[in-house]
């Protein structure tokens, strides 16, 4: 028979442990940022490997100059990237000033005569419905401030978060072995070989998924580099480069890469000799866009990641689907590494199940 000494033990045990996990989790959310830090160093330190292992075996570098030399080299990657946007925004805000405000303006009192007259007729008194409404009392620019301030934090977190990972990256590759070594000392003896054996191939796999990533980027940049300069788009290399960075989001980056060059094409073409030349240029322009990720979506992208990540590409679709719906964008971007992860980490773990096996036949 159960006592009650023994029921109330185990609700308190119940409710430590439920305590336990809300503290843990609540920690967790607190360091959210050091943990965001910690996953981009990490894949960083993926992508930098193999150039690491390059300049050592082929060029006979240090160990540290290998590190600190790959380390510039994408410092000097994230500061060109950067300095892309500044002729793009020079050159875009020139082209919006060569709208005629004068006539905008103009349109846009006759908008609001004609809707006036429109009420009037109506017996509608728009000037009573302002005022009733007390819409001028509601007005706030205190938001320009605030903007600026929200602005200013985000720059100054940008910063601070780029320095932590390049901190992180680096003496993740700086002292692999010593990690390596004393991470071993911690595992489990009984599951020790197992849990090393997966996170070779999960480093393995990872490291070619995401220069399988780059190269996807690549190969999508030189197809828009082409579509825009046959058509004589303004700052060409520019707006290729940032429209192929955005398919880092799996099916939306695209989307939303099309919407940007159609606002930047047709910012482009605003001036009084061009103008004219918009709305079709803007449309051979979408035409080309739409071809190359066609071209991507139907023999890159599979072949890449396919044989990156050994995972058929429809199994790849429904696992980015899944992931879009539950978590977001987010969700999409981590969605493939992390399905790796598992797959690995369960033929390492389950490797007589069933459905295991079938799903990492090809691991």
């Amino acid at each position: 028979m159960i006592s009650s000494k023994i029921i109330a033990n185990g609700i308190l045990r119940a409710l430590g442990i439920a305590l336990g996990i809300y503290i843990l989790l609540m920690f967790l959310y607190k360091i959210q940022a050091v943990i965001i830090y910690l996953f981009i160093a990490i894949i960083v330190a993926m992508i930098a490997s193999p150039i690491v292992k390059f300049l050592k075996r082929k060029l006979k570098f240090p160990h540290i100059a290998a590190v600190i030399t790959t380390l510039f080299f994408f410092i000097c990657l994230m500061a060109g990237f950067i300095m892309l946007f500044v002729p793009l925004i020079i050159s875009q805000s020139e082209n919006l000033s060569l709208l005629d405000t004068a006539k905008l303006e103009q349109d846009f009192i006759n908008l609001i005569n004609q809707v006036n007259g429109y009420l009037s007729q109506h017996d509608i008194d728009t000037e009573k419905l302002i005022n009733e409404s007390e819409l001028t009392s509601k007005l706030n620019f205190n938001f320009i401030p605030e903007f600026i301030n929200s602005l200013l934090g985000v720059l100054s977190g940008f910063g601070i978060g780029f320095a932590s990972v390049l901190f992180i990256t680096f003496f993740f590759l700086k002292d692999r072995k010593i990690m390596d070594k004393g991470f071993r000392k911690i595992l489990p003896d009984a599951h020790e070989e197992k849990i090393l054996s997966s996170l070779r191939k999960i480093d393995y796999l990872l490291s070619r998924y995401f220069i399988g990533l780059i190269l996807q980027m690549t190969i999508l940049f030189i197809l828009y580099l082409i579509v825009l300069l046959i058509f004589g788009v303004q700052n060409a290399f520019i707006i290729a480069f940032i429209t192929a960075f955005l398919n880092i989001i799996p099916y939306v980056g695209p989307l939303i890469a099309t919407i940007l060059v159609i606002v930047l094409t047709m910012l482009g073409l605003m001036g009084p000799e061009t103008q004219g030349e918009m709305l079709t240029t803007t449309l051979y322009v979408v035409i080309g866009y739409s071809i190359a990720q066609v071209i991507d979506n139907n023999v890159s992208a599979p072949l890449i990641f396919s044989n990156s990540v050994n995972s058929h590409p429809l199994e790849i679709f429904l696992v980015i689907l899944a992931s879009g719906f539950v978590f977001g964008i987010l969700g999409m971007i981590i969605a493939v590494p992390l399905y790796t992860i598992i797959k690995v980490v369960a033929k390492e773990f389950f490797p007589g199940n069933k459905v295991v096996k079938m799903l990492t036949k090809d691991l």
